[in-house]
């Protein structure tokens, strides 16, 4: 990595010390998320989703960058890293200091209007959804997950969702459901980062996600090294030049402490 550009892409092992838990790691629940035909099939599956996201923003939009976003962002200040690369939705590489960050998967501190394409910041649709629903509990204890949704159970009926301001439209947090597709434009910055790496570091994930995958080939067709970090095996471990089976923090952190 000394001498080079480097280009990151991070999962959410990065997180799991923000305290945001990781969705496939040793231990982390079985969960059925939901998909974007359903979310826009029903308006009842609506309100469910709405239901968490509104319990789980609290815990999940407070959650604040760890000594690992902090390495990255360090890492590209001292000439480093030319940029990140994330699958996570949570926004802390930006809150922490990085500069060149393509979302991969969106933002959940974003909520855009699927008709007229306007885009609310998540906390107003949040003051919203809680003038609207001022029986749903807020202090309930909750069990945060990677994407800030919970589990919730009679208060989906009741639900009530806002529409968007400008137009009335359908509001849906600006990040890619399962079985929605990765923006062109998106993708295509994150693959003309790791097209002009000389490295690429994935950190903190396991590489299950197909996006992910694809930038790891652009950099094995490439020929460059490519270093994996995550605790228990990934699907790029056998195209891996090194792999580091080990915690994101901590080796980021080394890493800054010995390449800034």
């Amino acid at each position: 990595m000394r001498g080079s550009r480097v280009a990151v892409l991070t999962g959410a092992g990065v997180s799991t010390d923000s305290g945001i838990p990781d969705y496939r790691g040793e231990g982390a629940p079985v969960r059925t998320p939901m998909t974007v035909q359903t979310f826009l099939a029903s308006e009842g599956a609506r309100r469910r989703y709405w239901a968490g996201s509104h319990l789980g923003w609290r815990s999940f939009g407070t959650a604040g960058p760890n000594e690992g976003h902090r390495a990255l962002a360090e890492l590209e200040s001292g000439g480093v890293v030319s940029g990140v690369v994330t699958q996570n939705v949570d926004g802390l590489h930006r809150r922490a200091g990085s500069s060149h960050v393509v979302e991969l998967h969106g933002a959940s501190d974003r909520v855009v209007c699927l008709s007229c394409g306007q885009v609310f910041a998540r906390q107003s649709v949040a003051d919203r959804l809680a003038e609207l629903n001022p029986h749903v509990d807020l202090d309930v204890a909750i069990r945060p997950a990677p994407d800030g949704d919970v589990e919730v159970d009679d208060i989906v009926d009741a639900m009530v969702i806002p529409a968007c301001t400008v137009c009335g439209g359908t509001l849906k947090p600006d990040v890619v459901f399962f079985g929605e597709f990765v923006p062109t434009p998106v993708y295509r910055q994150a693959a003309a980062l790791v097209q002009r790496a000389d490295v690429l570091l994935v950190a903190g994930s396991s590489l299950v996600v197909n996006s992910g995958v694809r930038l790891l080939e652009i950099a094995r067709r490439r020929r460059v090294p490519i270093i994996v970090v995550n605790r228990g095996l990934t699907k790029g471990d056998s195209r891996a030049t090194v792999k580091l089976d080990a915690g994101a923090t901590e080796t980021l952190t080394a890493m800054a402490r010995a390449l800034v």
